[in-house]
């Protein structure tokens, strides 16, 4: 075969794996397990300071957030209304969809409403955030983009259970749920100060966030149609473009998380602290980081293992783009940056940090690892299915068993 065969051939089979199929589901279905989980997570933490965080009774009140909007464009519901039931009525809502999005009920609608719900409260209170809230911020986008809710989850069971139908089902529950979110969409547009544009302040030059809503809102009804009446040509159309915008999003997300360890390690190359190996030392002897400060004590109380530590971290975050070439050291960087992160979140109390960077690693997870934890979790709930029908037929047969012959069990 000459090379340009072999070129044809190969072009060929990519266009084939990116246009037929959505490449990673488990590695997508984590990323969405886990950066739901820890928006969720955070959400429900802060329940007792909401308002004065993101409400009417913090320090960023509600006009100086509109001030800052009006100058930086950014999207939050928020700004719809300053009444404090609307504030609620958001953070209600942002965490139902986090829980939601959490288990795989309606991906497609819940990932739009987890990104409003992300957007309307880190927009608001841009103050508040850190790094981990950044990534969060950036995934709620991804996600949208994503055939993230293919496997473990709600939406993956439901259509398990109705493949062997030959006609799809009405499905009730997701027209109800389009026109309940097309008739908030039209109320915010017409009777609020939303000012969603069509052309300007979107996510995209020349692309406003009344497009871009309105435009998810129409392609949910556009695949419910094709869907519905339409299964055969127009169906695996829409099926390949689908698949084209999750492949693209997966590589988006590596890239993203390539770009956030090369430039996290070649910044602290350039840094004295992390060059003499003492960097780790100071941030062990901050009060705000040290929630355990006779865990740190001891780590400090060690030179060899903060110089072990802090050169460590320097060497894995640059060294990890280049072992995406090799398999085998990829998998093993992961385990290190993983360990990093869960050292992070104990040793310096930055849980949510650190939860949301190891979402973002999951991108990276080996296949293999991920099919066997699912034949061991199913297995497990398997066996806990199994004993608790076993446990109230043996105790019905027990109780039969000790009630004498003749008694009127009442």
């Amino acid at each position: 075969m000459t090379p340009s065969a072999r070129l044809q051939t190969a072009v060929a089979h990519g266009y084939t794996r990116v246009t037929t199929s959505a490449l990673g589901p488990r590695q997508s279905a984590v990323v969405r397990i886990g950066f739901s989980f820890t928006w969720l997570l955070f959400l429900v933490r802060e329940w007792p300071h909401r308002r004065e965080l993101y409400g009417p009774d913090g320090p960023w009140n509600w006009e100086m957030a509109a001030r800052l909007i009006d100058g930086n464009r950014a999207f939050s519901a928020l700004m719809w209304s300053d009444s404090t039931v609307w504030f609620e009525i958001v953070y209600a809502l942002a965490i139902v969809s986090s829980a939601l999005l959490l288990v795989g009920w309606r991906t497609r609608t819940m990932s739009v409403l987890f990104m409003i719900g992300v957007l309307s409260l880190q927009n608001r209170s841009i103050f508040v955030g850190d790094g981990g809230d950044n990534l969060i911020h950036l995934m709620s986008m991804y996600l949208v983009l994503t055939r993230c809710g293919q496997v473990w989850s709600l939406d993956a069971r439901r259509a398990a259970r109705r493949a062997d139908r030959a006609w799809p089902p009405r499905d009730t529950t997701g027209v109800v749920l389009w026109a309940v979110t097309g008739t908030a969409l039209l109320w915010a547009q017409l009777f609020t100060e939303a000012r969603l544009s069509l052309t300007a302040d979107g996510p995209l030059p020349g692309l406003g966030w009344a497009t871009v809503l309105w435009g998810l809102w129409l392609v949910q009804a556009g695949w419910w149609f094709v869907r519905r009446y339409a299964p055969g040509e127009p169906r695996t159309v829409l099926d390949a473009l689908a698949n084209v915008a999750h492949n693209g999003t997966l590589l988006v997300i590596m890239a993203e998380v390539c770009l956030l360890y090369a430039s996290a390690g070649w910044y602290k190359v350039q840094g004295s602290r992390w060059q003499d190996g003492t960097a780790l030392y100071y941030p062990l002897h901050l009060d705000y980081f040290s929630p355990w400060p006779w865990l740190a004590d001891i780590m400090a109380s060690s030179g060899t293992l903060v110089m072990v530590l802090t050169y460590g971290t320097v060497i894995v975050q640059v060294a990890f783009p280049f072992t995406l070439l090799n398999r085998r050291a990829k998998n093993v960087m992961l385990v290190l940056l993983m360990m990093e992160h869960l050292g992070i979140a104990v040793m310096l109390g930055l849980p949510f940090f650190s939860l949301a960077v190891i979402a973002a690693d999951s991108v990276f997870l080996p296949t293999n690892a991920l099919r066997w934890a699912e034949a061991r979790l199913g297995r497990a709930r398997d066996r806990l299915a199994a004993r608790a029908v076993w446990l109230p037929g043996q105790r019905a047969r027990e109780s039969d068993e000790e009630t004498p012959a003749g008694t009127l069990v009442r």
